[in-house]
Formats: C-alpha cells, structure tokens, sequence
C-alpha cells in the first residue's frame, strides 16, 4: 500500500477528489439507510404484521443507535488509523443493514436497526476529519459539505429509489440494497484513501478530557435544537399537504424531491459560508431557517407554492458543514469525538422536532403549526449561538490581556 505524503505535501487536486467522492458513497449509503424506511412504512408494517406507530419505533431505534454510537465508536476507535476506522465502521453498517433486511419479527428489527445506527455518527465524524485535512485551512468547510453531500444526494435520490424498489420488489431489498452500497464504500476507501503512518493518535482519555469544553457543548446544542425545526416540518410533510393544500398524493415524491434539492444547494452553501464568515455564519443560517419556516404554514395553502418553500425548507441543511467545522475548530484534543457526536445531535434533532410537532398539531393548533414551532427553535438555537459568540469573545479579551502581562 502506498502511503500519504508528509502532512506538509498536500495530495493533488485529483487524489482529493477521489477520496472525497470515496467518502460521499458512504454518505450516500447512510442517508438512504436513514430515511428510505419513511417512504416504505406501510410496506414494513405489512411485511412484520406490526402498526405504522411501531415502525416509527424501529426508526426511533436507529436514531437512538446513532446518539449512543457516535460517542463510544469515536473513543472506542480514537486510537486506530482513520483509514482504518473508516474501512470498520461501514463493513459494521453493511452487517447491520443485512441484518435487517433479514429481520424475521419486529423486536429483532428494533434491534438490527439499533445496531445499524451505531456506526452512523462516527463515519461522518472521521470523514470529515480526513476531507478537511487534506486541503488549505480556509478550505475546510466546503470540503466537509461536500463529503456531506452523499448525504444529501440520497435524500434526493437514493430514498426513492429505495422507496420504489421497497414497493416493487420488497421492503427487505432497499436493506440490501444500502448493505450492498455500503460494502462499495468499504472498496473504495480501501482504494483511494492512503495508509498515513505519521497520523497523530488520538489517546481516549485526552479525547474525554479535551470534550469537556463549553464551546463544543454549546455548538452542539446548536446542532440538536437549531436542525429541529427543519425535522419538525419534515416530518409532517405528506399530511400537512393532503390536508392543508389539498394534493393529490401523487404530488408528495415531487415535494420530497424538492426538500432532497434543497438540502444539496443548503448543504454547499452552507460550507462556503462559513469558510467566509467562519462562526458568525451559523446566525445567519438559524436566522434564515427561522424565516423559511415561518414562511412556511402561508406557503402551504397553495401547490405553487408549497413546492418552493419545501426547497427553502430543505436548504436548512446548510447548518450541517458550518457547525460539523465550527466543532473541528473548538475542539482541540477531542477532534474525532467531537465531529462524529455533531451527528448525535443531530439525531437529537430528529427525535425534537417531530415530537414537538406533534404536541402542537395534537393541542389543536393544526398541521401548519410545524412551521411556527420550527422557527421558535431557530430562535432559541440563535440565542444559544449569541451566548457562545459572547463567551467566546470573553475567552479572547482574556487570553489578551493575559499575554499582554
């Protein structure tokens, strides 16, 4: 195996590309894992003999694998090569898609789908190490976005695709079908991605230790309660537009087309911001996703206009790379616990936002009420980023005046 040049030899434009693209598949993979049992829940239902409200317990399960997960696996793992991390993580996420399209009854699907989920937040975490590693510093972000990208693509892509094949064949071959992708992946990495003798090794306890920081902890509290909003409305898509815009459902893909988009022009958008802006770009991002949701519950009345305002809705994706780099940057020590546990909040995200979605149209405040409460955590996100941005400038006066004696 050949191995990466000195750390002070950047890789060439084309080995980049060919790592980041390596990196993408498995975003890919995970993203089409994630969200594709969405669109095949009566067809789960069906093939289990359980209700859809249990089904939404197995992606429950998985989302609780990816908040339990990315911490132990970061640790766990911190000591290995990242090649090699990387190689483990995704063959453990082929294993446990396998497994679940293998799934004979319901408490074993809860339990594949646990397992599946574990990897998920340490994959991200260490691949967004190694894209922002390999290009200038004032570079990072849009690297970090576009390794990301696997992510949002499968949100435009491959959940449909998933989706139809679920339909058409069986809901177990979606399952395949990502264990397969995932299993390119780990071909891939292996290929493209070179053996780095001299990596610095992370030590766990340095890692634990280095994590107990304000910054990291404020940012992801950024991550779990600013992305909430944009699951929130999400997730009460399909019946907020069958029974607010009065669609038919066949117009529901093309929505779900449009968020997908939405997430890829967010999710560049959002790298190249903050490599500009670095932290002050996250305000502008949650002050944007406050303002596409409230935008939202007016756009819903209307077909014309529900599509676009999905796309917006979507593009609240961009948070994801600014505060993935914004961690990498606060994180000091902690660099591989601290980027894959972005991804455990953002788990938490997906389990705040439809819960408190679902309090409020439950209360009576209908199915538009998604985007008023999504912007009420924009704005709380944004008051946790102005309580960072305020202690960080504090950490900075003092370490001046500090040097200045």
């Amino acid at each position: 195996m050949v191995e990466q040049p000195s750390p002070k030899v950047r890789p060439s434009s084309r080995t980049v590309l060919l790592i980041e693209l390596a990196l993408a598949v498995g975003g890919f993979a995970i993203g089409t894992g994630e969200f594709a049992i969405m669109g095949l829940m009566p067809n789960v239902a069906h093939g289990l003999g359980i209700t859809e409200p249990q089904v939404g317990h197995v992606i429950s399960a998985y989302a609780l694998g990816v908040v339990v997960g990315a911490p132990i696996l970061a640790v766990l793992g911190a000591k290995l090569l990242r090649r090699h991390l990387l190689l483990l993580l995704m063959a453990f996420f082929a294993l446990g898609n396998f497994a679940s399209a293998m799934a004979p009854d319901y408490h074993s699907m809860l339990i594949y789908r646990f397992i599946a989920g574990l990897p998920h937040g340490a994959y991200f975490g260490v691949a967004a190490i190694v894209a922002a590693g390999m290009v200038p510093p004032n570079q990072r972000a849009k690297a970090v976005s576009r390794v990301m990208l696997g992510l949002t693509v499968a949100m435009l892509i491959g959940n449909p695709v998933a989706t139809l094949i679920g339909q058409m064949l069986d809901w177990r071959w979606a399952f395949a079908l990502v264990g397969a992708i995932a299993l390119l992946t780990v071909l891939l990495v292996y290929i493209y991605l070179p053996v780095n003798r001299e990596e610095k090794r992370s030590d766990p306890l340095l890692e634990l230790r280095a994590f107990n920081r304000a910054q990291v902890w404020l940012a992801l509290a950024i991550s779990s309660v600013g992305f909430a909003g944009m699951f929130c409305v999400f997730s009460y898509l399909a019946p907020t537009m069958l029974e607010v815009t009065q669609a038919h459902p066949t117009w529901i893909p093309f929505a779900l087309a449009a968020f997908g988009l939405g997430g890829i022009l967010g999710n560049m958008f959002g790298g190249w911001l903050y490599d500009r802006m670095q932290f002050r770009s996250v305000a502008w991002l949650l002050a944007w996703s406050a303002l596409v949701t409230l935008i939202f519950p007016i756009a819903a009345q209307s077909l014309w206009t529900v599509l676009p305002a999905t796309l917006l809705v979507g593009t609240m994706v961009s948070l994801s790379p600014a505060l993935q780099t914004r961690l990498m940057d606060v994180a000091a020590d902690a660099q591989t616990l601290a980027a894959a546990s972005n991804h455990a909040a953002f788990n938490v995200a997906n389990a705040l936002g439809p819960w408190l979605g679902g309090m409020a149209i439950t209360a009576g405040f209908g199915w538009t009420s998604t985007g008023y409460v999504g912007a009420i955590t924009a704005v709380i996100g944004l008051l946790v980023f102005f309580y960072a941005w305020n202690l960080d400038g504090k950490q900075t006066h003092g370490a001046t005046a500090q040097s200045d004696h």
